[in-house]
């Protein structure tokens, strides 16, 4: 990603420059170097980013700016009528919703030149690929913006089958941006301008084929907004990186079976949608969103593990992993989070499996030894 952004940045007079050490003290010697005035940087909401812009503002003896951009909207202009937080999210979606959709003159166009002086140096982007051949994740802004054109362009495109075949870890039904969106490499607020003009299309169209189509796109959003919603949960209760957002279900008596973790995180468990998605995590970085309901609610409901084993274990292995949006999703599962409906929500893996994978295909796909069992079975 680095080296793709640094070619980018050349073909506009500029570049990437990479330095190592603590980020404020190796900021502060870079404005001692070129002499700048302000320092700007992207805002972010996790508790290790907060504390590392407050040590780097102390640091500079300059200013510094943070900007949007992690979030389609800031997190901190979604609240309640009271100036209150969400913490449920149907209302923060509409609310998300009520500010009206994007449009293309919300997206500013990147500057074609930039001045940059030619010191100070830095260290060399790192050469070696950082991710295994297997995971099918190209870096770079291209490879997103290429992305996000095939998942919404086109009559047929598949963002207006969302709704119906979002569920399917076996259909190729899903945008798959969200490493893209993790690292920077796409913006969600051009996710959503894209999401809109989608929703536009159908709308415009007429009909019953219409309506479906217009339910897909919509629904794409509402998965958008989910991430924003997490994103809020983070700036706003930080404590849940380490905590339940419910606090009083820090005293769960968890069983915590280490035997039962390794056969989880290895896809050994002799339940096959859980082991296919398992085995899909640690080989491609990525897994389907109704997997990732699936095992982590076999981990913490039926095996009776900690949510934070799991939430961690996805964090070293997931190419998208994202503090907001995978703490979120696992708290959400486990019942501990800002969901409604909580603790009696336990996913079935076997009946998970009829229902979205009728035909078995994502378990013959990543259970070889499966792979030829009858469909009865």
């Amino acid at each position: 990603g680095l080296r793709a952004l640094d070619a980018d940045l050349r073909t506009r007079g500029s570049r990437v420059l990479v330095r190592g050490g603590d980020p404020a003290e190796v900021l502060a010697q870079l404005c001692q170097e070129t002499a700048a005035v302000a320092v700007f940087a992207q805002r972010d909401y996790s508790p290790f980013a907060v504390h590392r812009d407050a040590a780097v503002q102390a640091a500079l003896s300059v200013p510094l700016h943070l900007m949007d951009g992690i979030a389609a909207r800031p997190p901190e202009s979604i609240h309640k009528d009271d100036g209150e937080p969400f913490v449920v999210y149907t209302p923060f979606g509409k609310r998300w919703r009520s500010f009206g959709p994007f449009r293309r003159s919300d997206i500013l166009p990147a500057p074609q030149a930039l001045s940059t002086p030619a010191e100070p140096q830095g260290e060399q982007i790192p050469a070696a690929p950082a991710l295994p051949a297997s995971v099918p994740f190209v870096a770079g802004e291209a490879e997103a913006k290429r992305r996000l054109g095939a998942f919404v362009s086109g009559e047929h495109a598949h963002v207006y089958e969302y709704a119906k075949l979002r569920d399917q870890p076996g259909a190729d039904a899903t945008s798959q941006l969200s490493p893209y969106l993790r690292w920077g490499m796409i913006s969600p607020r051009l996710a959503a301008l894209a999401a809109y003009e989608a929703i536009d299309r159908a709308r415009s169209k007429g009909g019953t084929n219409a309506e479906d189509a217009q339910k897909g796109a919509d629904t794409w959003l509402s998965e958008l907004i989910w991430r924003e919603f997490y994103v809020a949960i983070l700036h706003a209760f930080p404590y849940v990186r380490g905590s339940s957002f419910r606090r009083e279900f820090n005293a769960i008596p968890w069983r915590n079976d280490d035997a039962d973790f390794a056969a989880w995180c290895a896809g050994r468990t002799g339940y096959p949608i859980v082991d296919a998605a398992m085995r899909q995590l640690i080989t491609e970085g990525w897994m389907h969103n109704r997997c990732r309901m699936i095992t982590a609610s076999f981990l913490v409901k039926d095996l009776l593990i900690d949510w934070r084993w799991g939430e961690r274990f996805f964090m070293q292995h997931l190419v998208d992993g994202d503090p907001a949006p995978n703490n979120g999703g696992w708290q959400w599962t486990a019942g501990t989070g800002t969901d409604a409906a909580p603790y009696f929500r336990v996913f079935n893996p076997v009946m998970q499996s009829q229902k979205f994978d009728p035909q078995g295909a994502y378990l013959r796909r990543w259970l070889p030894e499966l792979a030829h069992v009858p469909l009865d079975f």
